[in-house]
């Protein structure tokens, strides 16, 4: 296929463990008036170079066999051009054999900014399991019909992969893990023209690689030379994106099952995590991006057809996920202990993936509900008659909600009374994070976020304002918090002692305000979406006299604990609290 020419030190390395050992690697066809103004910039780095003769004329032969012996670079001649795609995998597999570990990609036209090289350097020894790409920053040199080009292939490559994570897959200017992508290359036959920049990343993302990006400025030099075939290239481009997208389908679940392995919002956590972390630090492995592609799949694909997916997913994510199944069937034999003992009957067919298939609709139930999809014709809401009195009285609410069903379905409320206006308090430091995507989804919704990360004074001046004002304001009583674990108050719950906060129930005490339990549960009787939303009086006032608060406090946590219990069995594989329960963290006080 080639021949080499091998200059200098780069003979001897070898790999060392995981030494980072990268190289630079120059594809060249017919610019050999650029390449040594290339090659120069790179030499302080003091990394080994290898460039990539690509069938070139003699002009530029000659100009490459100098650059070689005055910088000690490596030559590699192909004999026939075989197209950028087919010079940069030529170089990639002689980086292989040469022990590098990465080849760190640059055109040899000068266009790319070499400004940004150290970043790009810097994330990938930082990230040396990551493909790191630039992302281009155009000046007003590019071509408008490239830069128009660019974004029909950004919309395919979303698709091909059902996620945004690519932001470019067009730049050249890249860090390549070589063992991953040699790995890659032998499995596919991928393109080797302008089409292998788009495939590789595709590919790279279908195996499970991460892709990072870096912003980088990108120039079009004047009378610079232009190997792109307008008709010819986008002819293969097209060709390929109809491949990918045919290679996408049958790998759907799978990419799909990332996003929901990668949620931030009540992802089930590990249920026998030997760390024993408090269920709010362990790590999310979730971003943004994830909620936003869960989004953009039912948008393009529909619910019918994403539901019809989504066995498949969630049967991956069940296998694969031992975290969520342990969990899951903790609480499923809790509950049936429970049930067994009061001749309670409950479906023959609970299972742990059952469990995480009603997790699955529910995250997009609540998407939907936040997208405004639900209307009050697809909820059937239980103790509707007492809004009147609440609506006409001016005063604000407390609403005690939790992680059985879904809460987000409050904001049925506020479609169906408009002036009413709903707070819900958030305990996560991703709580801006999920509070951005729910305001890009609708950001009409008039249910308002607050992030808190503990229960201080300022929150509740806050919260007695809004109350105030005639607001109503959510929080969920069911999980203990990041910086007062130990605050807890141990209450009975399917027959075994539990640790429920303390900070809701005394917060209601201090807002002297009518608490009302609410709850939404997805009824899958019916064909089309449907919900019902509990709606009921739990006190007019939480009073906790201070001569017998204690035990005040435990009476009133009973009660909540009670009627999480009436539910569950209600509803029972509609329970989203996928952690040990039962349990504080280790460093806390351990099972009661």
């Amino acid at each position: 296929m080639s021949n080499s020419k091998e200059c200098g030190h780069a003979e001897s390395i070898q790999k060392q463990g995981n030494q980072y050992l990268p190289c630079f690697l120059i594809p060249c066809f017919n610019h050999g008036s650029t390449v040594e103004g290339v090659v120069k910039s790179l030499k302080p780095y003091g990394f080994a170079i290898i460039l990539i003769d690509d069938g070139s004329d003699q002009s530029t032969k000659a100009a490459l066999n100098a650059v070689a012996i005055a910088h000690d670079a490596h030559l590699i001649t192909l004999e026939q051009n075989q197209g950028k795609g087919g010079a940069v995998m030529a170089g990639i597999r002689h980086a292989s054999t040469l022990g590098f570990t990465h080849a760190i990609q640059i055109d040899s036209d000068g266009q790319h900014d070499l400004e940004s090289l150290p970043v790009l350097i810097e994330t990938s020894q930082n990230q040396p399991y990551s493909l790191i790409s630039g992302k281009p920053v155009y000046d007003s040199s590019v071509p408008k019909s490239r830069l128009y080009g660019r974004y029909i292939t950004h919309f395919w490559v979303w698709v091909e992969t059902l996620s945004l994570s690519i932001k470019d897959s067009m730049c050249g200017f890249r860090a390549y893990p070589v063992e991953a992508t040699i790995n890659v290359l032998n499995r596919y036959n991928i393109g080797t023209r302008m089409d292998f920049d788009i495939e590789i990343l595709v590919r790279m993302y279908w195996e499970g690689c991460d892709i990072q990006f870096i912003d980088t400025r990108v120039m079009y030099p004047e009378g610079g030379i232009s190997h792109f075939d307008a008709l010819w290239d986008n002819v293969k481009i097209s060709k390929m994106h109809t491949k990918l997208f045919f290679g996408m389908l049958p790998r759907s679940p799978k990419l799909i099952a990332r996003h929901f392995h990668n949620q931030n919002v009540n992802t089930p956590n590990d249920a026998s995590d030997k760390s024993g972390a408090h269920w709010s630090t362990q790590k999310e492995r979730g971003t943004v991006i994830g909620i936003k592609t869960l989004l953009w799949v039912y948008r393009l694909l529909g619910r019918r057809v994403f539901n019809l997916v989504l066995p498949i997913v969630i049967g991956y994510y069940h296998l694969t996920n031992a975290r969520a199944r342990n969990a899951s069937q903790q609480y499923l034999d809790n509950l049936r202990r429970y049930t067994e003992h009061r001749n309670i009957a409950l479906p023959d067919d609970l299972t742990s993936q059952k469990h995480l298939l009603s997790f699955g609709h529910t995250m997009l139930d609540k998407l939907a509900a936040w997208q405004g999809d639900f209307s009050l014709d697809n909820l059937t809401i239980h103790g509707q008659e007492q809004f009147q009195p609440l609506i006409d009285s001016q005063r604000g609410v407390l609403l005690l909600g939790s992680h059985l069903g879904n809460i987000e379905l409050c904001r049925a409320l506020s479609q169906r009374y408009s002036h009413i206006k709903i707070n819900a308090l958030v305990f996560t430091e991703h709580a801006e994070q999920f509070n951005s995507v729910m305001r890009a989804i609708n950001p009409n919704s008039d249910l308002n976020l607050i992030q808190v990360s503990q229960m201080g004074p300022d929150t509740a001046i806050m919260l007695q304002q809004k109350i105030e004002q005639g607001e109503w304001v959510v929080i969920v009583g069911d999980r203990t918090s990041t910086s007062k674990e130990q605050r807890c108050v141990w209450a009975d719950f399917l027959d075994k002692p539990a640790p429920f906060p303390q900070g809701p129930f005394m917060l209601a005490s201090v807002l002297k305000a009518p608490v009302y339990l609410i709850f939404g549960f997805r009824d899958d009787s019916h064909k089309e979406p449907h919900f019902n939303v509990y709606f009921e009086h739990f006190s007019d006032k939480i009073a906790l006299p201070r001569n017998n608060r204690q035990d005040a406090l435990e009476h009133v946590v009973q009660r909540y604990a009670n009627r999480l219990e009436h539910y569950a069995v209600k509803s029972p594989l509609q329970w989203y609290n996928f952690f040990n329960f039962w349990t504080l963290s280790k460093h806390n006080d351990q099972e009661k």
